[in-house]
Formats: structure tokens, sequence, C-alpha cells
């Protein structure tokens, strides 16, 4: 036959399980809304990554198109460059008439009459051209790179 003691503690392990399905039923809740804030923690980033990626991708373009841009130009500078050699080899050797009649230049940048005492000039005086790296910073000015 059941016994009092029996009965009661039955009831106490009724009473104990109540408890712990309680307690459990409490963490589950907890757990289901961190994982609620974590799922939704989730998507934020992923629309972040994708928004960088996004971005990186116009970065990498602006990066190439500034590329292209600076080999334009440097391809430009290039056969500038050789354009005016071939014309400066060609222009090379001046008239003996010009080595005459162009006066000799002093220091102060103010023209010599020959005389005979006076060496005469080795050439004719050229204008000197703008130094190259004057050149690249005009035209950089100019390059919009984005």
């Amino acid at each position: 036959m059941v016994s009092l003691e029996q009965i009661k503690l039955l009831e106490s392990k009724v009473s104990r399980t109540i408890d712990y399905v309680k307690k459990v039923t409490e963490e589950k809740n907890a757990l289901k809304e961190k994982l609620d804030s974590y799922q939704k923690r989730i998507d934020e980033l992923e629309v972040l990554v994708q928004q960088f990626k996004q971005e990186q991708s116009r970065i990498e373009d602006g990066i190439l198109s500034a590329l292209d841009r600076l080999n334009q130009f440097e391809d430009a500078l290039e056969s500038k460059l050789s354009s005016e050699n071939k014309s400066q080899a060609e222009n090379k050797a001046p008239p003996a008439t010009d080595r005459l009649q162009t006066p000799a230049v002093t220091k102060t940048g103010q023209a010599k009459k020959d005389s005979g005492e006076e060496k005469k000039a080795a050439g004719p005086i050229i204008a000197p051209e703008p130094l190259l790296s004057e050149e690249k910073s005009l035209e950089l000015e100019e390059l919009d790179i984005f």
C-alpha cells in the first residue's frame, strides 16, 4: 500500500519538476530574445557588408580609371617628348650665319656686342624650355582623378 511518506516524496518531486520546467522555460525565452537580437544584428551587418562591397567596387573602378588616365597622360607626354627630341635633333645644326649674328649673353642677362677681344658665342642662344616638373605640375592640376 501507499504510505504517507511516499505521497510526500512524490509531491516534492512534482514540485521540483514544475520549478525546473519554469526555470528552463525562462531560459528558453531569454535565449530566444538573444537569438532575435543577434539575428537583427546579423542582418544589419550583412547590409553593411553589401554596402562595403559596392563601395569597394566603385573605389576599384575609380582607381583603375585614374591609372588609365595616368597611362594616357604618360603616353601623351612620352610622344610629346619624343617628337620634341626628333625636332631638336633635326634642328641641332643651325646655319653658320645665325652663329655670327647672335650676341653673347652675360650672367646678368644683357647682350654683349662682339668685339675683337671678346669670344664669339658658340651657337645661337636657345630659350630654355620649361622644366619637366613644371610641365607635369601644370598638367596635373588640369587632371581630374576622380
